[in-house]
């Protein structure tokens, strides 16, 4: 988007040689800070903005973290025109052509004017743009870090990424794109906060808890994960559409009770329902009062043949679960985590 410096020094090449960011590894870049949710190192007046710009975006790679590596990138979080206007005219924090912001543009803000000098309305914009290139980067086929080709499109156009099937190479442009991609993805570190849940202590509520959390982000899929992980899911007649068409089978994810038996193996063995996981665990109930981090918590449509959901506890009201086809694993109350009519119990593993 905005344009990256012709000359790139060398002292930032050699951060880049030391930092080491491959372009084309995307398993293990994507795993790495997926997920967390944390933020850290920005300033107060955009923290708020680019949390909201990654909750409105279902795409599993992105993160607040990334978005902010990006502003820095773009314009080291300035807002004035003096110092966020480009020798290209792309302007604000987020670094828009006017042209381009046209598409992405809404008064997020609800100050009456959709405008890229506005942090809000940059912040939410630059998110809708770079939600849409994720998950065009992620149906492309195109090797590397879906996040790469995301950042390439931004930076040039994604018609320059189906051009070269991939992030530009260094002789597009005098490297501006290349470099752009490999700086940004660097930064992450910098801006990756800590988890949006700190678990202490051990055992296996806690262990389990942990696992749950790290997988936070990781999208629904009705019939997907178990215990090595998630996996495809499948649709049945009733579960697993939206908008009426079939999204499990082609979502690679986790349903309620394939997080929690992720979450707890391999030191216990769930079952892989969960009105089943409820029968293997209902000899240890807990009252509400006295739920811990771990704790399995149950949902039911009446009595304990009706149990249609289960989640894990998280302490402090909370909990983490896969609640439904179109979602991701998410942190919720346990009071509108599903209906409150239908808690049916708590069991402890």
């Amino acid at each position: 988007m905005g344009a990256v410096a012709a000359v790139i020094g060398l002292v930032v090449l050699a951060l880049l040689a030391v930092v080491g960011v491959v372009i084309g590894d995307d398993a293990s870049a994507t795993e790495s800070t997926s997920s967390s949710g944390g933020l850290k190192g920005v300033p107060a007046e955009f923290r708020e903005w680019i949390l909201k710009a990654d909750e409105a975006c279902k795409e599993q790679a992105m993160t607040p973290a990334l978005l902010a590596a990006q502003l820095w990138q773009e314009s080291k979080f300035k807002t004035s025109k003096e110092e966020a206007t480009s020798s290209a005219n792309a302007q604000g924090p987020a670094q828009f052509l006017p042209s381009t912001y046209a598409t992405w543009a809404r008064d997020d803000d609800g100050n009456g004017e959709a405008s890229l000098w506005d942090i809000g309305d940059a912040v939410m914009a630059q998110g809708r743009m770079m939600c849409s290139l994720l998950k065009q980067a992620k149906s492309s086929g195109y090797p590397g870090d879906v996040r790469a080709l995301a950042l390439a499109g931004y930076n040039a156009g994604w018609g320059r990424v189906e051009q070269f099937k991939g992030v530009p190479p260094k002789s597009f442009a005098k490297g501006e794109t290349f470099n752009y991609v490999q700086l940004i993805l660097s930064y992450l570190p910098r801006f990756q906060g800590p988890s949006l849940i700190q678990v202490s202590g051990h055992g296996s509520g806690a262990d389990a808890l942990r696992k749950a959390v790290g997988r936070i982000g990781t999208p629904y899929a009705w019939g997907g994960g178990g215990p090595s992980g998630p996996s495809k899911g499948f649709c049945d007649g009733t579960n697993g559409y939206l908008n009426g068409d079939c999204v499990a089978s082609s979502t690679t994810g986790f349903d309620c009770s394939g997080l929690t038996q992720y979450a707890f193996a391999p030191k216990l063995k769930l079952p892989r329902t969960a009105s089943a996981q409820y029968g293997a665990t209902s000899d240890r109930p807990v009252s509400r009062s006295d739920l811990k981090e771990g704790d399995l918590l149950f949902w039911s449509h009446g009595g304990s043949g009706r149990i249609y959901h289960v989640a894990i506890y998280a302490g402090d009201g909370n909990v983490v679960q896969a609640p439904r086809t179109g979602k991701n694993v998410e942190l919720a109350p346990l009071t509108s985590a599903m209906p409150e009519r239908d808690y049916y119990g708590a069991t402890r593993p």
